[in-house]
């Protein structure tokens, strides 16, 4: 692929504002900032490597047959499946993924759903509702806030939560999280963190107060990519967000998940970066569990014109059945970004986990839940969803497919 094509910016998410913010001097992307853990690891290094040398066009019908017919796939295999070659052989794709599932999963789905608890963010991501430079309505819930919107959720039966906020220290800092934690750990069985990357000792003192996995989007792996489309904030730093699985291992975090935003950059690189970046942190950690998503780019206020460009659902659908039958002991999660048709599939072919009952706002799970009108201020959305349909709705669907609905699969410890 050429240098040109690689520096492209998908032109749906640029406004005025940005193209003129692009051409201004920006910190240097992959320099630590002297709050940030700086790890001893060759795992980020090794993933870029394997990045760059993907030539996706080399792989021919005969790589893609093969490494769908064995029982052992290896990094090559992968590679192969994620291959323009393989996209004719989709439906093999799709039976040798459903037989992987149902190998390690048997029939079961699991269920969670995020509650967003603040939307302040320092970091001016071009692509996302929350960038600091976005003119949303702000929100950030006090403990009480909290404690009533989980309260909420949980009295429609779920038993696992993800928490999210904005990526601002100041604004949600650790020990907010940590409160929110162990509001959590009183309505929850399961609890995962979706914030800003931290330091070890940061997520070891929110696994004390509760968390039991963290999830961190790399959005793209392609760090020049990366620079043009993090214009300011802690999260511009690269490698530090990079590694930030390893340190929540570190922790002692029990689990961790992994993804790249398809839609970014070029979704096979990004795919098989994420791919092997998990891949090559489970040999090194072989207790951690591990875990996939697979979110393609939405619609954000103020910008309704954002599109995944070349990522259809098809293609979405071979990212998903090459992860599964790549690695099939991990979890992959379906969110609410795709339609119900398209989760109400993947979930028999190759996903273990959806959320339900999504709000993508701040502090009004108790009106959605209940029908209870909010008292205090409710905040802006991070991305449209597409798929709103209720717990209750999801159970249903779910168990019509002849599947078993899962709540709660692991305990705290």
């Amino acid at each position: 692929m050429s240098d040109s094509k690689d520096m492209h910016i998908n032109e749906s998410i640029l406004s005025d504002e940005i193209r003129e913010d692009l051409k201004k001097n920006r910190t240097n992307h992959m320099e630590y900032l002297p709050d940030m853990e700086v790890l001893e690891s060759d795992i980020q290094q090794k993933v870029i490597d394997a990045m760059n040398n993907y030539d996706y066009d080399k792989y021919t019908a005969k790589d893609v047959l093969n490494a769908i017919n064995k029982s052992n796939r290896t990094p090559e295999d992968f590679a192969a499946l994620l291959s323009p070659a393989a996209l004719p052989y989709l439906e093999q794709m799709a039976e040798a993924a459903k037989d992987e599932k149902e190998r390690h999963f048997g029939n079961s789905i699991c269920f969670f759903t995020p509650i967003y608890i603040a939307n302040y963010c320092e970091n001016y991501c071009i692509y996302c509702g929350f960038n600091c430079h976005n003119k949303i309505k702000r929100a950030k819930l006090n403990a009480q806030e909290i404690e009533e919107e989980m309260e909420a959720i949980a009295r429609s039966g779920l038993q696992e939560i993800l928490i999210l906020t904005g990526e601002s220290k100041k604004m949600s800092s650790v020990e907010y999280i940590g409160e929110a934690c162990k509001i959590a750990r009183k309505y929850f069985k399961v609890v995962g963190l979706e914030v800003y990357p931290m330091n070890s000792d940061e997520y070891a003192y929110l696994h004390k107060c509760g968390a039991d996995y963290v999830t961190v989007f790399q959005e793209t792996y392609n760090s020049d990519k990366y620079e043009t489309l993090h214009l300011a904030g802690h999260k511009r730093v690269f490698p530090y967000r990079l590694n930030a699985q390893e340190r929540a291992l570190k922790g002692g975090m029990r689990g961790v998940g992994f993804a790249a935003l398809l839609g970014l950059d070029d979704f096979r690189k990004d795919a098989l970066a994420t791919g092997m970046h998990a891949y090559l942190l489970q040999k090194k950690y072989p207790h951690a569990e591990i875990a996939f998503s697979c979110p393609r780019l939405r619609p954000i206020i103020n910008n309704d014109k954002i599109n995944p460009l070349d990522v259809g659902e098809k293609q979405l659908c071979q990212v998903l059945c090459a992860y599964r039958i790549f690695l099939p002991f991990v979890g992959i999660t379906v969110s609410s970004r795709e339609s119900e048709i398209f989760r109400n599939g993947i979930v028999k072919i190759a996903a273990t986990k959806v959320s339900a009952g999504v709000s993508t706002g701040i502090g009004d799970h108790e009106s959605k839940y209940t029908g209870k009108e909010e008292d205090g201020e409710q905040g802006d959305e991070q991305f449209e969803i597409n798929d709103g349909r209720s717990f209750q709705k999801m159970y249903e669907d779910i168990s019509e497919e002849g599947l078993q609905p899962v709540l709660n699969d692991y305990l705290y410890v």
